[in-house]
């Protein structure tokens, strides 16, 4: 066990790191499909194929999710990864033509480093990267521009990154990957103490950014945030059950989050299935209330990771120092 996301069986992770420009992005690969569920959270999303991960429609599988900088305009990324997936021969098969399923969110990271993203050629080295190991965690992949603590402007933000945790459920696995560029605070529930968020102006710690946000601003903070995250489990999922999965995992984002899922924000998790469907397989809905309080630990300590893993770039000092 590696207490990460690819402690799920059929689960591979990969990153493509460009620390110059301060961007990337993470290939999360189900070579053999996965049923797929999203629950979209924040007001202002950057998303791809979100519409095939709920009931309702043709293709219940997807081949990987793909988490990346650059705005919208890092979407391209996932173009790479669906075609490195296709050279592979995988993919939901129409008509004898492979068409991998790639969904994919973005985050806005265009004010630290270069204005620059992930490009269809970033995606293909993600993928081509994605092994079932220990994934590298802080500012990596998609993480290479996540930053927090964004209520009083750039200036006073805190590097933040990726992060992973998985949970032993017993009849199941369940992992989970966070991309942290929250606007406020990332805070460990255990005892309430900012990890890393919007810092003083006078170099004192940290500010409280929920205070911040009640007082108000002047001028408004820019936009420059959204939290992203993957959740999977090896149990045999229908598609309502997965989509349930990833609304209630994002409890994990609201316990170590302050504030979440703002206007300002694209706040959206993703979740997979690896296990095989069939008749007599379908989880009862007291095993899929069990599986979702595992998934919402993954979540709540793969955020914190995030923050914990992240070092100084870009010109931001990380929580570690």
């Amino acid at each position: 066990m590696h207490d990460a996301i690819t402690d799920v069986e059929g689960i591979e992770v990969g990153h493509e790191t460009d620390t110059d420009a301060v961007t990337g992005c993470t290939a999360v690969v189900c070579r053999a499909g996965a049923v797929a569920g999203v629950a979209v959270r924040g007001a202002a999303p950057g998303t791809r194929e979100t519409d095939l991960c709920r009931p309702g429609t043709l293709v219940e599988r997807a081949h990987a999710v793909v988490l990346c900088g650059g705005s919208a305009f890092g979407l391209e990324a996932a173009s790479g990864v669906a075609r490195h997936l296709a050279g592979e021969g995988i993919g939901h098969d129409a008509g004898g033509i492979r068409v991998p399923i790639v969904p994919a969110a973005v985050i806005f990271d265009l004010a630290i480093g270069e204005v620059a993203w992930p490009d269809v050629e970033a995606g293909r080295r993600a993928a081509a990267a994605a092994s079932g190991g220990a994934p590298a965690q802080g500012c990596v992949g998609a993480g290479t521009g996540a930053t927090v603590g964004k209520v009083l402007g750039m200036a006073q933000a805190t590097k933040s990154g990726i992060g992973t945790a998985s949970a032993d459920a017993g009849s199941a696995a369940v992992g989970a990957i966070a991309v942290v560029n929250a606007g406020g605070d990332v805070v460990d529930p255990a005892g309430g103490g900012i990890v890393a968020g919007t810092r003083r102006p006078d170099g004192d710690g940290y500010a409280d950014s929920v205070a911040l946000v009640r007082r108000g601003f002047d001028p408004p903070p820019p936009v420059q945030q959204t939290t992203l995250a993957v959740v999977a489990t090896d149990a045999p999922l229908t598609v309502e059950q997965a989509n349930h999965l990833a609304s209630v995992a994002h409890d994990g984002l609201a316990r170590t989050i302050r504030p979440v899922h703002t206007m300002h924000d694209g706040d959206t998790v993703f979740a997979l299935a690896t296990g095989p469907a069939g008749a007599g397989r379908r989880l009862s809905p007291v095993d899929v209330t069990r599986l979702a309080v595992f998934a919402v630990d993954a979540v709540e300590r793969a955020t914190l990771a995030a923050a914990r893993h992240a070092t100084a770039l870009g010109g931001l000092p990380a929580a570690a120092g």
